[in-house]
C-alpha cells in the first residue's frame, strides 16, 4: 500500500478521496490554486501545495506543476478524481515517466477510449453492440451526409475527443447538416484541440444506462448494478438512479455480461464506466467509456456496499479486488441529486459569490458529498456544483421521498441554487414511475416547470 497519495483535483471529490485515504492510513497531499487557498479540502489534507493561479490552465491542468508537487512531497501515486486531467493520457504517461503511479487505467487505454470513434471500432471488434453510425472518423460534411442517409435521420454529430456536451449537434435532416458540422467541428477544436467527428443514429426514446466496471491485474473483472442517468438537461446529468427501476434482474445480468466482455476486450485496469443506450425494447447499445471515477459513484457505493475510491487505491497499489461478481447484487435503491449554483429563472445561468450560510441535511439513508462550507466563495473559474445529496432506501419510491425531504432540509444563503427545480423533478409522476427517457426533461418536464423556490441572494 502507498504511504502518500497526491490528489490532482479540488472540491468535493478531493474531500472524498482524502477521507478514503485516511481510512487506509495513507497520507494525503492536496494541490490548490490561489483561488482555493482556504478551501475545505486544503485544510483536511495532510499536506497542501499551491500549483498556480485561478485559471485551470495555470493550476489544475498544469501537468508539470502537479507532478513536481508529487515529487517534492514524496507522493508515490496520484489520484486524478474526475474532470481536469482524469482522462488525459499525456498526464498518465508523465506520471509513469516520473515513477509515480497513476490511480486509473494505463495511458494507452485512456487514449483508446478517449477517442470515441476508435472506441466504437474496438467494441465492434469485441462483438459489443454499438449504435448504428459511422465507422471511424467522418472525412467531411459530405461524408456525414452520406452516412446519415444510410443509417437514417435524426442523427447525432459527436466530437471524437468529446465530453461534457461539447462538440455535439442533433441533426434532423440533410439541410441542417452543413451548418451543424461546421459549428460542431469548430467547438470541438476549441474545446479539445481535435476537430475530428463521428456520427450516430439517434436512438429515441431511450434510457441512458451506465455500468461501473472494476478490474485488477490478476484478471478479475466485475460489473456493478447499473445506473440510470436518463434525467438530463443539454446532455448534462441532473439526477441519477441505481439500479434502473424498470429493468429486470435478467436484463441486469445480461448487461453486466456485456460490460464485462467489453472490459476484457480492452484489457482494462482499475475502475471505469461503460455507457449504453437502452431502447424501448430494452436492447443495449454501447456509447462510450469513461476511464475514471464518476460524479455519481456514490449511488453505486450505496447499493453495493463497496467503497470505490478505497478499492481504486488498493488495486493501483497491486492488490486484488476485495470482492467478486457474486457480491454485487443491488441492495435497495439510491438516488443522487446535484445541487448547483445556478439560477433556473435565468436559463440555469451559473452563479458566483459568497456562501453566507449553508445547512446540510442528514438522517438515516442520507449521504452528502460537498467541498463547500459557510463563508466559502463559489468561484466563477470552476464547476458550479455545490453539493451532491444521495438517498438510499429499500424501495425506489422511498429513496425519492428521502431525497425530496433532504432537499427541503437543505438551506443555502448568499447565492441562487437549483434545489427547487430538483424537488419538482423528483415529484414528477414520470420520474416517480422511473420511465423517463433522455429527452424527457428538455421536451416535456421543462414545459411544465413554471416556478420553484430559488434561494435568492440575501
Amino acid at each position: 500500500m502507498f504511504k502518500k497519495v497526491l490528489i490532482a483535483n479540488r472540491g468535493e471529490i478531493a474531500v472524498r478521496i482524502i477521507r478514503a485515504l485516511r481510512e487506509l492510513n495513507v497520507q494525503s497531499v492536496a494541490i490548490y490554486s490561489t483561488a482555493d487557498a482556504d478551501a475545505q479540502y486544503v485544510k483536511l489534507a495532510d499536506e497542501a501545495v499551491c500549483v498556480g493561479g485561478p485559471q485551470p490552465a495555470d493550476s489544475y491542468l498544469n501537468m508539470q506543476n502537479i507532478v513536481s508537487a508529487a515529487v517534492l512531497t514524496g507522493a508515490e501515486a496520484i489520484h486524478p478524481g474526475y474532470g481536469f486531467l482524469s482522462e488525459n493520457e499525456e498526464f498518465a504517461e508523465l506520471c509513469e515517466t516520473c515513477h509515480i503511479t497513476f490511480i486509473g487505467p494505463k495511458p494507452d487505454t485512456i487514449s483508446l477510449m478517449g477517442n470515441k470513434a476508435n472506441a466504437r471500432i474496438q467494441m465492434q471488434a469485441g462483438n459489443i453492440p454499438v449504435i448504428p453510425g459511422s465507422t471511424g472518423f467522418l472525412k467531411d460534411e459530405t461524408d456525414a451526409v452520406k452516412v446519415a442517409n444510410e443509417v437514417g435521420y435524426p442523427v447525432m454529430l459527436k466530437a471524437a475527443s468529446g465530453g461534457g456536451g461539447k462538440g455535439i449537434r442533433r441533426v434532423k435532416n440533410e439541410s441542417e447538416m452543413r451548418e451543424a458540422y461546421q459549428s460542431a467541428t469548430k467547438e470541438a477544436q476549441l474545446s479539445f484541440g481535435d476537430q475530428r467527428m463521428y456520427l450516430e443514429k439517434i436512438v429515441a426514446p431511450a434510457k441512458h444506462i451506465e455500468v461501473q466496471v472494476f478490474a485488477d491485474r490478476f484478471g478479475h473483472v466485475t460489473a456493478f448494478p447499473e445506473r440510470d442517468c436518463s434525467l438530463q438537461r443539454r446532455q448534462q446529468k441532473v439526477l441519477e438512479l441505481s439500479p434502473c427501476p424498470v429493468m429486470t434482474p435478467q436484463e441486469r445480468q445480461h448487461l453486466q455480461e456485456i460490460a464485462i466482455r467489453a472490459t476484457k476486450t480492452i484489457k482494462y485496469l482499475n475502475t471505469g464506466t461503460i455507457e449504453f443506450l437502452m431502447d424501448k425494447e430494452h436492447h443495449f447499445y454501447f456509447m462510450e467509456m469513461n476511464t475514471r471515477i464518476q460524479v455519481e459513484h456514490p449511488i453505486t457505493e450505496a447499493v453495493s456496499g463497496i467503497d470505490l475510491v478505497k478499492e481504486q487505491v488498493r488495486v493501483a497499489s497491486g492488490e486484488a479486488l476485495s470482492f467478486d461478481q457474486e457480491d454485487l447484487k443491488p441492495q435497495g435503491f439510491a438516488v443522487e441529486a446535484r445541487v448547483n449554483a445556478e439560477d433556473p429563472s435565468l436559463d440555469f445561468m451559473p452563479q458566483a459569490g459568497v456562501v453566507k450560510q449553508l445547512k446540510l441535511p442528514g438522517g438515516p439513508g442520507i449521504r452528502v458529498d460537498s467541498g463547500i462550507q459557510s463563508g466559502d466563495m463559489i468561484s466563477p473559474f470552476y464547476d458550479s456544483m455545490i453539493v451532491k445529496i444521495i438517498a438510499h432506501a429499500k424501495t425506489y419510491q422511498e429513496a425519492l421521498k428521502k431525497l425530496i425531504d433532504a432537499l427541503d432540509e437543505f438551506e443555502l444563503e448568499g447565492i441562487s441554487a437549483n434545489q427547487g427545480f430538483l424537488e419538482d423533478l423528483l415529484a414528477d409522476p414520470i420520474v416517480q414511475q422511473g420511465t423517463a427517457t433522455t429527452d424527457y426533461v428538455t421536451k416535456q418536464f421543462m414545459a411544465k416547470f413554471a416556478s420553484h423556490a430559488i434561494r435568492e441572494v440575501s
